[in-house]
């Protein structure tokens, strides 16, 4: 039988190959649309009971944080995520037809939720955590759902996401979600049975996506599962690790944490960067039950000892260069021995962020400054300035070294060069 000649097969294989950029183009194209479903607004009926419930389990997600920015409508969006791929923005969640989801269906609101998918099968990127989402039941979701669908229309317009091509085209996250969107239930880095700590689970893993932050992440943006709520930095500020040993190394009791995600202040600080914002628009509203599953879930049934903070020792000579730059630029706030002047100035004997194993959050504290807050209880903190422009990077690995040989058990490693690469931003 005679071959079918290469110039015959060519055109063939040239049409084929057409055809498939042609799809891969309009498939690209299509799962980079933002248009409303092509449907009448949604009318959802719902009982007072059931917005209750929706409501808190909106804020038990933390929705607002991401979907709201400060002084803007609720739910309306525009709030910045940077990543390291860019720009997103939290969009509009609010009842508008045209820029909310108020044409989308109980059906649509829930996959996009557990699923990460739009209406039009538009992928979302993982930002809007349905890594963790996933494990929300029904039921739940359509409260929320019910909830959102019932607050105040906003037709605040979305913002484009600021990521650069090739990435910003949302079919490759199809590829992202068959390597990484792992459907088992989230680890634990806590032991427990008891219904309390199943219950925070729940509330710490799967509605709080605490591990979105506080886990460590791959090039690719993957969550490390082997290394749950050990520990990472996203951005600036470093996310903790949450595992039951570190936070007792840091002192923190059931009691304390329940304290803090009320209030977002404790004896080991103060609510910060990221997280006094999960303290504004979450925690502060779950009942006390909910706050102490929470803290079962993070200590495990049978909480380790904390471990208590060290006795500040009295000079036995001279001040060490450390302790001369401690004097002349924090005590008047922080005390000469570290014990603050609560609760508006937080002591440093006991502080969290003194006591971590990184010490890139207390350098980044001693250069950025930290804003004025406003604490749920009426509680004001003033706000500490910056001091990189008037300590140099040997003076403030000198502060350093000895805030965190005086109240913690870390050694003084930190060198003028760790200091220069965060102010260089690494």
């Amino acid at each position: 039988m005679a071959r079918p000649s290469p110039w015959r097969r060519g055109p063939i294989v040239a049409l084929v190959i057409l055809v498939l950029i042609v799809a891969a183009v309009a498939a690209a194209i299509l799962g980079n649309r933002d248009a409303p479903p092509d449907r009448e607004p949604q009318q959802v009926q719902a009982t007072q009971e059931q917005l209750q419930l929706g409501r808190y389990l909106a804020r038990a997600a933390d929705c607002a944080a991401c979907h709201q920015v400060a002084d803007g409508a609720a739910y309306a969006g525009g709030f910045p995520l940077q990543t390291p791929f860019g720009t997103l923005y939290g969009t509009n969640i609010t009842p508008d037809p045209d820029h909310g989801i108020g044409r989308w269906t109980a059906d649509e609101f829930h996959r996009a939720l557990t699923e990460g998918k739009a209406p039009h099968g538009r992928n979302l990127y993982p930002a809007m955590p349905y890594t963790a989402y996933h494990d929300i039941p029904r039921a739940d979701s359509d409260l929320i759902y019910a909830y959102l669908m019932n607050v105040r229309p906003s037709a605040q317009p979305n913002k484009k996401p600021e990521i650069p091509f090739p990435l910003n085209l949302r079919i490759l996250m199809t590829g992202w979600n068959l390597l990484f969107f792992d459907h088992d239930p989230l680890p634990a880095a806590s032991q427990g049975e008891s219904q309390q700590w199943v219950r925070g689970r729940y509330l710490t893993n799967v509605l709080g996506h605490c591990g979105e932050c506080h886990t460590p992440r791959g090039k690719l943006g993957q969550l490390h599962r082997d290394d749950w709520l050990q520990g990472y930095t996203l951005n600036r500020f470093e996310a903790p690790s949450l595992t039951p040993q570190a936070l007792a190394e840091r002192g923190w009791t059931p009691e304390d944490l329940q304290r803090f995600l009320r209030t977002g202040l404790a004896p080991q600080g103060i609510a910060a960067d990221e997280m006094y914002p999960v303290i504004l628009h979450s925690t502060q509203y779950l009942t006390d039950d909910d706050l102490k599953a929470m803290s079962a879930f993070l200590l495990g049934d049978s909480p380790p000892k904390p471990v208590p903070a060290p006795q500040a020792k009295p000079d036995a000579g001279p001040p060490s260069p450390g302790r001369r730059v401690y004097l002349n630029t924090c005590a008047a706030c922080h005390g000469v021995d570290g014990e603050g002047h609560p609760p508006g100035m937080p002591p440093l004997a006991a502080n969290s962020t003194v006591r971590l194993e990184s010490p890139r959050n207390l350098l980044l504290s001693i250069l950025d400054g930290l804003p004025a807050q406003r604490l749920p209880d009426g509680t004001s903190i003033g706000d500490m300035p910056g001091f990189a422009h008037r300590l140099t990077d040997d003076e403030v690995a000198q502060l350093t070294n000895y805030m965190r040989t005086t109240w913690s058990a870390r050694e003084g490693q930190v060198t003028a060069a760790d200091v220069a690469k965060l102010r260089e931003g690494k």
